[in-house]
């Protein structure tokens, strides 16, 4: 029982004690971002026409994984790509961008999953600059009105014509089934 208390019992508590104690510091780091978000968005504001082309040469030289959570943040996606999210921070804190330097710093020191929040607003703030992709969905030029009216009917007919052969093939398939016939069977023979 003594080894168990001098030996074991610590280092199950350092486990858990040291878990608990960056959960807490990441907290403290995240709580005096949030004070400070005032004072970065209007630091932001100021030098949002010298930031903007730096910042899409970052990440335009970013992963594919990066560009996505700057575009869709989520958690599960800022744990799998801890290393490179410090990186991409890293670029940021190099151009100077408001709010990169502590946010680089209390994910340095405490991981990317413990401050998320404030890496989720850099990110945000990011997102600002990012030309907005558009699909490769493009709008049918404009028809005349002939052309419309010709396909309106089209469609029209092409309705009727299946409903009208959904009529056919249930029809059809009460008159070929024909009612089920119950036979008695002989009782087995003993």
């Amino acid at each position: 029982m003594e080894y168990w208390k001098s030996k074991v019992l610590p280092k199950i508590k350092k486990v858990f004690v040291k878990d608990s104690a960056k959960k807490a510091a990441a907290a403290e780091a995240t709580k005096n971002f949030d004070e400070s978000k005032e004072e970065i968005s209007k630091e932001f504001e100021e030098k949002k026409t010298e930031l903007e082309p730096k910042v899409i040469e970052i990440y335009e030289a970013s992963s594919a994984e990066i560009k996505t959570l700057v575009k869709d943040p989520k958690e599960a996606g800022l744990k799998k790509q801890s290393t490179s999210v410090q990186k991409f921070l890293d670029e940021l804190v190099k151009i100077e961008f408001p709010g990169s330097k502590p946010v680089s710093e209390a994910s340095s020191k405490y991981g990317p999953a413990y401050v998320s929040g404030p890496i989720f607003f850099v990110f945000e703030k990011v997102s600002t600059f990012i030309p907005v992709e558009e699909k490769a969905v493009e709008a049918p030029a404009p028809e005349t009105k002939t052309e419309e009216a010709s396909t309106s009917k089209e469609k029209e007919v092409v309705v009727e014509e299946e409903k009208k052969e959904e009529a056919v093939v249930a029809e059809a398939s009460e008159k070929t089934e024909p009612p089920a016939k119950v036979e008695e069977a002989e009782p087995p023979k003993p």
